[in-house]
């Protein structure tokens, strides 16, 4: 049998309209069905592309000349945007985002869970979706002899110098822009990841929405911070919000940003942020959503799922640091929180007495061991809440579910993907999905939390 040939060759340059967005937020054209995925290009656009890549049953783009704009591309306000990994949409209006992010939802629901019939409803957006991060990660390194502190470019490790960012709050912005100079005035020398030398490698700031507090933390390879009075002494002068200085030690060549060991270098080691009529303490690598504004409408969508009258009994299984368990315990009887990572743990059951909340337990563990041990005790659940991390839950976990029947499971995720994997292998075990809630917590990016209620079939 012969061969399909692709009908475009590598840089051949071709008329086209565009007509889809995969979920990345790339533009798509096609010839004859044949599919060419093209960054930055928009639904209804016209425009001339060079094709860079060809493969069989696909092949991508580059953006040449538009020959006509959609109503929906706008200028980014970031002059980096094309070059910065940090944001994939800024080109998108708002509303077109909000759109795009339902279909995503949409879409895996029908190829992956094939649940066509489950409704996703309109994704619930910002009013300003712009400077809501409250946690900068930002790499330090060295060009032309200058300190230079950004985002990674795209597909590289190569850093985009920044002195602002958009989608970052102004404080954080302002404490790396400074700290950039105190860096260099002082000698501390980046770290270079192909020699595994240098000192300095992250600037982390968490500042929180409604308090104010900032926690800056410096990461570096070495066990100590050249001329690190000094440093302490020009940082912490940067503004009254600073709360505390951390140092991170990470000696390791990997990319994970954080090391295990740290030291406190002056003032707390906590700062404190509230989620609706809760506060919560976090550390330097405590889990907290990065977007405040949004957690607090994602949260109350996860209560309004969880249907609670007072008499129910819950299990929150991924439950980080408490913020979902606590919001859950304010309506429900009793609820038990599993988490493997034993700091966030502490951090729960001081979160629960910092609110005055004593119908919430907390436990170290997998979620998939502890819950089966928790039904062999007689734990027999009414709601049960997971909010796993980009992979998804366990399967372990989800037979866990499975077996202790409650009513309902309520499912935070933030990958469409996974969540449809996820909620096809409950549909095989006896629950149905009813209604899906997409939440834009990251604007500017193609990423898309979402709240599912899942019922157990009568």
């Amino acid at each position: 049998m012969a061969k399909t040939k692709a009908p475009v060759t590598k840089n051949e340059y071709i008329d086209v309209t565009f007509v889809d967005l995969t979920h990345e937020g790339q533009g798509v054209a096609k010839l004859d069905g044949y599919p060419i995925f093209v960054p930055y290009g928009l639904p209804g656009e016209k425009a001339q592309i060079k094709v860079v890549k060809v493969k069989k049953n696909l092949a991508f783009g580059k953006l040449v000349e538009l020959h006509e704009a959609s109503e929906d591309r706008i200028e980014p306000p970031c002059d980096v945007f094309y070059k910065c990994g940090g944001c994939q949409i800024q080109h998108m209006s708002y509303d077109l985002q909000l759109r795009m992010k339902q279909k995503q939802v949409q879409d895996v629901m029908k190829k992956i869970a094939q649940m066509s019939d489950v409704p996703v409803h309109s994704t619930i957006g910002m009013e300003d979706p712009w400077n809501y991060r409250n946690k900068a990660q930002i790499p330090v390194g060295k060009r032309d002899g200058k300190i230079v502190t950004g985002f990674y470019q795209m597909r590289s490790h190569n850093i985009i110098d920044l002195d602002e960012c958009p989608v970052q709050n102004h404080v954080n912005d302002m404490i790396i822009r400074e700290m950039k100079t105190i860096i260099g005035d002082l000698g501390i020398e980046p770290y270079d990841e192909q020699s595994h030398s240098g000192e300095i490698r992250h600037i982390v700031v968490r500042s929180g929405y409604h308090t104010e507090d900032v926690m800056i933390v410096v990461v570096t390879r070495t066990k100590k911070l050249t001329n690190e009075k000094e440093f302490v002494e020009r940082v912490k002068n940067l503004s009254p919000a600073i709360k505390g200085i951390v140092h991170n030690i990470n000696p390791k060549q990997t990319n994970v940003i954080m090391g295990r060991d740290e030291k406190l270098l002056w003032g707390e080691s906590e700062i404190t942020d509230k989620i609706g009529d809760l506060e919560f303490s976090i550390s330097a690598q405590s889990f907290y959503q990065v977007n405040p504004e949004q957690t607090e409408k994602l949260y109350e969508q996860a209560l309004k799922y969880a249907d609670l009258s007072g008499k129910e009994t819950v299990i929150d299984a991924y439950c980080g640091i408490g913020s979902i368990s606590l919001f859950l315990a304010q309506k429900a009887k009793k609820v038990y929180g599993v988490e493997v990572v034993p700091k966030a743990v502490d951090n729960a059951k001081a979160n629960a007495k910092r609110n005055h909340i004593d119908n919430a337990e907390f436990y170290v563990g997998q979620a998939e061991k502890v819950m089966p041990w928790w039904k062999s005790q007689g734990l027999d659940p009414d709601v049960i809440v997971v909010d796993p991390p980009r992979k998804g839950c366990d399967e372990e976990l989800l037979e866990a579910m499975i077996a202790m029947q409650p009513e309902r499971i309520v499912y935070v995720s933030c990958n469409p993907s996974t969540l449809a994997r996820d909620l096809k292998i409950l549909s095989d075990g006896g629950f149905e999905a009813k209604e899906i809630q997409p939440v834009d917590m990251f604007p500017q990016s193609n990423h898309v939390e979402s709240v599912t209620l899942v019922e157990r079939k009568l």
